[in-house]
């Protein structure tokens, strides 16, 4: 079994439900059965993830992420990054000093994978972590020493999946967030989740402009979806807005969770998103992705 729970669901700006940052937990029995995950995957961690992860521990359910009052982070074993906005890598700072001067082990602390493209990895320290960790006891640090890297190449033909807990084959695909001068030139990944046992899949967009053409043919594959959405009146080239989101066909309106809105989202405006959609996704709720 395969379940997802977000973090968060807001966008960047949220102060109400957290950053859009989930938590997949792969099950040999189900939650229902188990006490604990047989591991766990972040997709994204940012500023606001500590803080989530803290009142998720106290939720019933992920009692296992609770350790002492404080959140176990060796129960985090690998992390995806779609992107390095602030409010999808900011929280990776506190989760790799927790790890390497909190939860140690033989004098080393725990290292979880840490899994995107080499682009991504490469500019993930050298513009956003290095300032923070960039020194250890004394010495020059890299990313190597906080976390065990699993760099993803999209260029390569075949290269572009890698399979999890032998059962599910994550596929990252490139998304039109942000541009430099042509499409896909600035680096951002959505993740396209296929179970090899009974080989249903699902869709989960990242940080996107509205590109159904891109990957309209893995939204219709997928049996459950999740794309992030604007809920503002204009179109935005960063983000895909509610009215282009309508223009899906119905069929996989309805079975298309929306997340990454703001605040306003239950302010009585976006009523058609429960009517047209699955609805908007919800802090803390596990969805079962593959039973």
């Amino acid at each position: 079994m395969l379940t997802l729970t977000f973090l968060g669901v807001g966008n960047a700006f949220a102060k109400r439900n957290f950053q859009s940052n989930a938590l997949l937990e792969a099950w040999s029995a189900g939650p229902e059965q188990q006490r604990q995950p047989d591991t766990t995957l972040l997709i994204d961690f940012g500023t606001t993830g500590p803080q989530a992860l803290h009142q998720l521990k106290d939720v019933s359910g992920f009692a296992y992420l609770n350790r002492q009052g404080t959140v176990d982070y060796p129960k985090i074993g690998h992390i995806f990054i779609t992107h390095q906005h602030g409010d999808h890598i900011s929280g990776l700072e506190e989760l790799a000093l927790m790890n390497t001067f909190t939860y140690t082990n033989a004098g080393r602390g725990f290292r979880p994978q840490l899994i995107s493209s080499p682009e991504i990895l490469e500019n993930l320290w050298e513009w956003s972590l290095k300032g923070g960790l960039g020194v250890l006891n004394g010495r020059e640090a890299n990313l190597e020493d906080y976390f065990v890297l699993h760099p993803v190449r999209l260029e390569d033909a075949g290269a572009d999946r890698f399979v999890w807990e032998g059962r599910y084959e994550l596929m990252p695909f490139k998304t039109d967030h942000i541009r430099l001068g042509r499409k896909y030139d600035w680096p951002s990944l959505g993740l396209f989740i296929r179970d090899s046992a009974s080989g249903a899949a699902v869709f989960f967009s990242g940080d996107t402009g509205f590109d159904a053409e891109a990957y309209g043919d893995m939204m219709t594959q997928a049996k459950l979806c999740f794309h992030e959405v604007h809920l503002g009146e204009e179109d935005l080239p960063v983000h895909a807005s509610l009215r282009q989101m309508r223009t899906l066909p119905a069929e996989i309106k309805k079975k298309t969770f929306l997340y990454h809105f703001g605040d306003d989202w239950d302010s009585g405006a976006f009523e058609v998103v429960e009517r047209e959609f699955a609805g908007f996704a919800r802090p803390f709720e596990r969805y079962v992705l593959f039973d």
